[in-house]
């Protein structure tokens, strides 16, 4: 079975989660490709999509959120998530036991429920973490304004069926899954190769051996340099490990990170942390080597290790491209923390 190195898998990610190079690509589609996109921040998902599209537009992803084509709801791994309307009435019905199990695992009341997370969230208010565990056992949208385009807004909650005007596809009757082996296939167009423990990470879902087993005659197979066995659809991007890769600068819990067990793929297990921490992150050569945050108008760069002077100008000019593009096409500024 060929083994695929951590560089190979890394330019396989690159290319699945459209950050190889920017894509000619509707946001809706994107968002659908992606399998949806991390938003429990709710401006994040905006930085995500701007460095995988070439020539987006907050705009655009404004109108999906008002036109309902797009959804805020609680999904995979029970956190928020920004999928398309379609994907979220399709899957929640198979997400519906993990979301209720995290939440009701022991039986409480809400009041002591909200206790009991609030060490998690200590700076969130209890009413608000009501709300979110409400919203992860009935199917919730979160409403416009939350999560457009620099708007500040509290968090409002409306039933799925209700917001999208139809109702979520129901379990297979027949004891069958093709939920299941949908999210199989369309986490390995996003995010192959894989394994089937980074299924879980990704997908918070346990009860998914099934759906591999059912899809397992169509895909192929290898191992990484750990061992584990990795499947993937057969006609599915897998460049060259010596494919160059540009810096891109990714926003806070993004699923090209955060989509797998073994995230050594695009981070060093030193780093792990940072990116459950909600740090942002800068792909240089692929990898995961330093660290974003924004001061007014500048850009700071705090590097995970020394960058080249090479590597340094290319992180500098795709900062001064995001900076401008937070700012609304003003000119931004980069600037270097010490490490």
């Amino acid at each position: 079975m060929t083994v695929l190195d951590t560089r190979a898998l890394g330019r396989a990610t690159l290319a699945r989660q459209l950050l190889l190079e920017r894509a000619d690509m509707p946001p809706l589609v994107a968002v659908a490709h992606l399998c949806g996109l991390q938003a429990q921040e709710p401006q994040e998902p905006f930085v995500g999509l701007w460095s995988r599209l070439r020539g987006f537009e907050p705009g655009s992803l404004d109108d999906l959120l008002v036109e309902r084509r797009v959804v805020r709801t609680h999904l995979m791994r029970r956190t928020v998530h920004l999928v398309t309307a379609d994907d979220t009435l399709a899957w929640r019905a198979r997400h519906e036991a993990m979301l209720r199990q995290r939440v009701l695992g022991v039986p409480r009341t809400m009041a002591e429920l909200t206790r009991a997370v609030a060490d998690r969230w200590p700076t969130t208010a209890p009413r608000a973490l009501g709300e979110m565990l409400v919203a992860a056992l009935v199917p919730m949208a979160q409403m416009p304004p939350r999560g457009l385009w620099r708007t500040r807004a509290g968090v409002r909650n409306l039933p799925l069926a209700t917001w999208l005007g139809r109702g979520i596809d129901p379990a297979a009757p027949d004891g069958s899954d093709p939920v299941g082996q949908v999210l199989v296939r369309r986490y390995l167009a996003a995010f192959g190769p894989a394994a089937t423990a980074d299924l879980r990470a990704w997908s918070g879902l346990a009860g998914l051996p099934a759906a591999v087993a059912a899809t397992r005659a169509e895909l192929i197979a290898f191992r990484d340099e750990r061992g584990r066995e990795l499947l993937d659809l057969p006609d599915a991007p897998r460049p060259d490990p010596g494919t160059p890769a540009p810096a891109r600068f990714l926003p806070a819990f993004d699923n090209a990170i955060l989509g797998y067990d073994d995230r050594t793929r695009v981070i060093d297990d030193a780093h792990r942390g940072l990116s459950v921490a909600g740090e942002r992150a800068v792909l240089v050569d692929g990898r995961v080597a330093a660290t974003w945050a924004t001061e007014d108008d500048t850009v700071v760069v705090t590097p995970l290790r020394r960058l080249t002077r090479v590597e340094r100008d290319e992180v500098a000019e795709e900062g001064r491209s995001v900076a401008a593009f937070l700012s609304d096409g003003a000119s931004g500024r980069v600037r270097f923390a010490a490490m």
